[in-house]
């Protein structure tokens, strides 16, 4: 045994209150521990399951001296609160992972000139700080390429694809509109095969855990499935795998990280992004694995020693985005689903439903992966043709 470990009856705080700060905080309750949530959103889903909670801006100096003197140790659901809270936190208590990591992997160019400084293959890529700076990288790079703000934004906002000159005039107009000292990333357009993320959990040891590789599939930006095991050869799924771990080794960094890939056309592995938390992706790990993402960010948080991370069985994870979510909380929807076997369903108990929002998502377990696929597509069709629940 290595470090100190924090005993059942201990306080875990989370900074954000989110579905992942909800599941994060339900497993926690049930290992024996109390949780304290901080998030700003009085109605975030974790406020109300939680131990202690604080709605405050994360700005509150006040909030976060009482926010430090009920926590043993701190994690968190959300890259994008403040690394200089995170900094003073860890100053007083574990943090995991750190204010340093946060730093780099909260801003999309940090993240790839430090990826790429350790020689980890990513995308080729430009800053930009102007719209003339944007017709200087698209002049490097070519088109097609894609434009991201540096900070902030997700399933698919603040991302836009530049396909040709009037994408660029467009683009150009929403940079001269944003605010200065605002930074953007230009990437190279991957032509890829598919891609596939893993989750990799790392201890203050060094030791790690890390899930089997995974298929994602997305629309509009944002995640509609996750198939595991990833349909690929096990040749890629080793190199996805190590690259992986590759990467939160070069981060040194402590909790759970996901790390998202572009298979290319070529066979060759590139890292899109990574998330320094559980993630959307790895939501199956609730239903079939040993042990979940989640538990594996508490087992992390409070210095246990990291759990097995074996499959219990093939499953697709199927995202309820918006007002899909009345899919299965009618009569009709609701049988409908919970006729289907090795369907498990998780709500995230939002109370507002909002176009692109993840209300939630649906587990589709069989034992084997065809099985899976089939009752997981069968759904989707039932949600781009809502009678077909009736």
């Amino acid at each position: 045994m290595t470090g100190r470990i924090l005993e059942p009856g201990s306080t875990l705080g989370v900074l954000g209150g989110g579905q992942l700060g909800a599941m994060f905080a339900e497993t926690a309750h049930r290992m024996g521990y109390r949780v304290a949530v901080w998030d700003p959103d009085a109605d975030a889903p974790a406020h109300r399951i939680s131990t202690h909670s604080f709605t405050a801006p994360f700005t509150d100096l006040g909030v976060r001296d009482q926010f430090a003197s009920v926590v043993d140790s701190v994690t968190l659901e959300w890259e994008n609160v403040p690394a200089e809270l995170c900094e003073w936190l860890e100053g007083r208590c574990p943090m995991r992972p750190s204010g340093a990591v946060l730093r780099i992997l909260q801003d999309r160019i940090e993240q790839k000139q430090y990826l790429s400084s350790r020689r980890l293959s990513v995308p080729a890529f430009a800053v930009v700080e102007s719209p003339l700076q944007l017709i200087s990288a698209v002049d490097r790079l070519g088109l097609p390429a894609v434009c991201k703000t540096a900070r902030s934004g997700y399933d698919g906002r603040g991302q836009w694809l530049l396909r040709d000159a009037s994408d660029m005039r467009k683009v150009g107009q929403i940079l001269e509109t944003t605010k200065p000292g605002h930074r953007w990333i230009l990437e190279q357009f991957i032509e890829y095969v598919r891609e596939v993320s893993v989750l990799v959990v790392r201890s203050e040891s060094g030791a790690y855990a890390v899930y089997p590789v995974v298929e994602n599939r997305h629309e509009q930006g944002i995640l509609r499935e996750t198939r595991v095991p990833a349909s690929i050869p096990s040749d890629i799924a080793e190199k996805a795998t190590e690259l992986s771990k590759l990467a939160v080794a070069a981060l040194q960094g402590v909790g759970v990280f996901c790390v998202e890939l572009f298979q290319a056309k070529d066979g060759s592995l590139l890292i899109n992004e990574i998330a320094p938390r559980p993630h959307n992706s790895g939501h199956y790990t609730l239903d079939v694995c040993t042990v979940s993402q989640f538990e594996q960010q508490v087992r992390v948080t409070c210095g246990l020693p990291l759990g097995e991370t074996r499959l219990l069985s093939p499953a697709i994870m199927v995202n309820l985005i918006g007002e899909e979510v009345r899919s299965v909380t009618s009569s009709e929807g609701s049988y409908a689903l919970h006729s289907t076997a090795g369907a498990v369903l998780h709500l995230y108990g939002k109370r507002m439903i909002r176009p692109g929002r993840k209300m939630g998502h649906i587990t589709f377990t069989a034992p084997h992966a065809l099985t899976a696929e089939e009752l997981a597509h069968r759904f989707i069709t039932r949600l781009q043709r809502p009678s077909n629940f009736a």
